[in-house]
């Protein structure tokens, strides 16, 4: 089998898991729906602030800060999957056949990634029926959604890493709750930079959530900068890479503690 034949049955594996929960299907669409809500509720009066700097809607501003939230809590849970196979011996059997470690790996988070496709039709539609206008059209909510891919499949490969280093629950859990909500907020997903401090704007540059949404907002504006959006998109497409060989050079200290 080739690397991608492999890749497709691994995530082939996960995916019919996936279904076979309904309860977790069921939280996985409505959760991003909430949040829209939530937080849409929560900070519409941010608008009428002194340099919000956006004519439009605070549904059409938080549209992106949303996707790009929901692709760093969900993929970043993708250890959790990496932990339960250790533990019913299902990784030491791959370790044993010519699979590629890179499939382990980009199976599972194109697993995730098709949760997340789910999940921003949803979001779009939800924001679509809140009175949301996308004036970007369908390339600027692509383009969106395609930065919140990228940065799932970092956040994803670089949870599964942190699961075949510490292979244990509690470790993965606590790293995944101490990355999402600092990087979510260290960002101009819920307001503009313009209204946080400047240590906060200043860390927002080197923040890859940042890149995702600012990326994504500007690409659904009506006439969207693309020289701001594509070098974005390409940080974003070297981190994924990235964090994809770096979950895959783990395989080689897990063979080596066993």
């Amino acid at each position: 089998m080739t690397a991608i034949a492999q890749t497709a049955h691994v995530s082939g594996r996960h995916l019919r898991a996936f279904v076979r929960q309904p309860w977790f299907v069921g939280v996985a669409i409505i959760q991003p729906v909430i949040w829209l809500l939530l937080f849409g509720a929560l900070f519409s009066g941010i608008t009428k602030l002194p340099g919000f700097g956006s004519s439009a809607g605070y549904i059409d501003y938080l549209v992106p800060g949303v996707l790009v939230m929901t692709a760093l809590f969900s993929c970043g849970w993708s250890g959790m999957a990496v932990i339960e196979d250790l533990d019913r011996g299902i990784i030491d059997r791959y370790l044993t056949t010519p699979v590629h470690r890179s499939a382990i790996i980009s199976g599972l988070t194109v697993y995730e990634l098709v949760s997340l496709l789910i999940q921003a039709a949803i979001i779009g539609a939800m924001a679509l029926a809140l009175g949301a206008h996308f004036e970007g059209g369908i390339i600027g909510f692509g383009a969106l959604t395609l930065c919140a891919l990228l940065l799932g499949a970092a956040v994803a490969s670089f949870s599964d890493a942190m699961a075949l280093i510490l292979r244990q629950r509690e470790s993965v859990i606590g790293i995944n709750t101490m990355m999402t909500l600092p990087l979510t907020f260290l960002s101009a997903a819920f307001l503009p930079l313009a209204l946080a401090p400047e240590w906060i704007q200043t860390v927002a540059k080197f923040n890859p959530v940042n890149w995702a949404v600012e990326a994504g907002r500007e690409a659904l504006g009506a006439s969207p900068d693309w020289s701001f959006v594509l070098p974005r998109v390409a940080g974003l497409a070297v981190l994924a890479l990235l964090a994809t060989g770096f979950a895959t050079r783990t395989f080689r200290s897990y063979q080596r503690s066993i």
